[in-house]
């Protein structure tokens, strides 16, 4: 793959694009940045399709990219579409007062700008950290009976959970209570957090089993919560606009977006492309093209756009990519405390 081959194969790729038809290599020699005969470039053209990276549909037709033609193309990108300054704050204009942003803010305002931008749906994912510990339990009086319980992981997570008691605690029940979680939760890692382990800390409570039972019931609601792994899809209805894309095939995946996830893990770097017909999901002729964004030295989740498979990856690969830096941004400079409200719900 010298300089011309890729540069063929880039140009291949850009106009099938934009137009659906078959290359060939007259076409391709008349642009100003080939320069070379159109046997020179037919030539370039079989070893690339020797390569894998294009297909002939028809004996005497040009040729169109496969999905591996596509990832090649989506890989010299490089950085030759880096947004333009006034692009950026453009984008962050569209995002508001980031001051105000919450986690669960940041992801809805990135996810909408991104659909609106592309007019094609988006996907934002997040992860499960795998090394995520328990590093705080508290318990706290916010009425008579009533009391939250508050649990906080080493990756920045907070989960809070309202809990009504059979008796009110006092100043004994709350300093066993806060010994008892330092001494058989914190340091814990989220996954160790099963039920069996659970049902262990409730008959280790001994003579206190019936008045602190619900909060460590609260607290396993939570883990489970934490353990959770969450793929939301915004922008649908942008993909009814393609012909190519089957509208019952779209209205499937909105009935079933927690499908998409088991496609997804952050076994990757920088942008990665999937294509419905290697990778399975639901829409068919459609592409999926995922980026990482991080909380501090962790993996926090995957930002992506779905769109046909005819997309313009020059465009929008650089939104994904400067969103993605976004986020990881925001989140990981967000004060965790900032994120407390009212309690979740009860147990």
């Amino acid at each position: 793959m010298d300089a011309r081959k890729c540069k063929v194969l880039s140009v291949v790729v850009d106009m099938y694009i934009r137009t659906g038809e078959p290359v060939g290599s007259k076409t391709i020699s008349k642009l100003p940045e080939i320069s070379v005969s159109a046997a020179t470039v037919r030539n370039d053209m079989a070893v690339l399709e020797e390569l894998g990276f294009l297909k002939q549909p028809h004996t005497s037709a040009g040729r169109v990219p496969t999905f591996a033609g596509y990832r090649k193309y989506i890989e010299l990108l490089g950085q030759e579409n880096a947004l333009s300054v006034e692009e950026r704050e453009w984008l962050d204009e569209m995002l508001g007062d980031e001051s105000k942003l919450t986690e669960g803010l940041i992801l809805q305002s990135v996810t909408t700008a991104l659909a609106q931008i592309t007019q094609c749906a988006t996907v934002v994912s997040n992860f499960t950290p795998k090394y995520s510990v328990i590093t705080k339990v508290e318990v706290i009086p916010t009425g008579k009976r009533m009391y939250v319980v508050l649990l906080i992981t080493s990756d920045g997570k907070i989960k809070n959970r309202a809990c009504r008691l059979q008796f009110d605690l006092t100043h004994k029940h709350m300093e066993f209570f806060r010994h008892f979680m330092e001494e058989n939760l914190e340091g814990i890692s989220i996954s160790e957090l099963s039920d069996e382990k659970m049902e262990q800390l409730v008959v280790a409570l001994g003579t206190y089993m019936m008045i602190l039972s619900p909060l460590v019931e609260g607290i396993c609601e939570m883990s489970k919560d934490l353990q959770k792994s969450e793929c939301y899809v915004i922008g649908e209805q942008n993909l009814f606009s393609y012909d190519e894309l089957d509208k019952a095939e779209i209205v499937q995946m909105m009935m079933h977006q927690q499908e998409l996830f088991d496609l997804l893990d952050d076994s990757f770097q920088g942008i990665r492309v999937l294509f419905s017909e290697e990778d399975g999901f639901v829409i068919g002729n459609s592409s999926m093209i995922v980026s990482k964004y991080q909380k501090g030295d962790h993996t926090a989740g995957l930002l992506g756009v779905i769109g046909p498979v005819r997309i313009d990856y020059a465009k929008i690969i650089p939104y994904i990519k400067y969103f993605t830096d976004k986020i990881s941004h925001l989140i990981t400079e967000e004060e965790p405390l900032e994120e407390l409200g009212l309690p979740e719900k009860k147990s």
